[in-house]
């Protein structure tokens, strides 16, 4: 069993707030590794006083790459990620990297792809406890109908980030 010590990331918490076209997003993490990140949902809003200028790190490479996508500069994160949950739900949030810039799959298919195909509804669970989302793009698992289904953001902000994706 492990303890709690072993499950969080080494070293102090870093935190730095990005703005964006989806509201306020705070990255959480440390030296090593990108734990977090928040986004400004209604009932919570979502402040760090932290500055850009006394951050370093896997945080602040976050900070510049979040700015990168949302200004259509980045399809792709290349950041050290350390995620705690259980075993499936970690092997979700990872998959959902694989997912491609402006692409969309189904809840079905991301079920399909951790090997447990029956295991969808699952998978959207796990897809609504997604700790890193944008980065680890959680906003591209749609439903099979097609239509957008759910989104910790909000809907408004799922079909921001789709819509964004989806722009040239």
């Amino acid at each position: 069993m492990s303890t709690a010590e072993e499950l969080t990331a080494p070293g102090p918490t870093t935190q730095l707030c990005v703005e964006s076209p989806i509201g306020n997003l705070v990255v959480s993490g440390n030296d090593e590794f990108v734990t977090e990140l928040l986004l400004d949902v209604p009932g919570r809003t979502v402040s760090v006083s932290g500055d850009r200028r006394n951050c370093r790190g896997p945080v602040l490479d976050a900070a510049r790459q979040l700015d990168e996508y949302f200004a259509r500069q980045r399809t792709t994160f290349d950041l050290p990620l350390r995620v705690c949950g259980t075993e499936f739900q970690e092997q979700v949030w990872l998959t959902l990297a694989e997912i491609p810039y402006g692409e969309t799959i189904s809840y079905a298919e991301l079920a399909r792809w951790v090997g447990r195909p029956q295991a969808f509804r699952a998978v959207g669970q796990a897809n609504g406890a997604n700790p890193i989302p944008v980065i680890l793009p959680c906003h591209r698992v749609i439903a099979a109908d097609g239509t957008i289904g759910g989104y910790g953001g909000g809907l408004s902000t799922k079909r921001v980030l789709l819509a964004l994706e989806s722009d040239p």
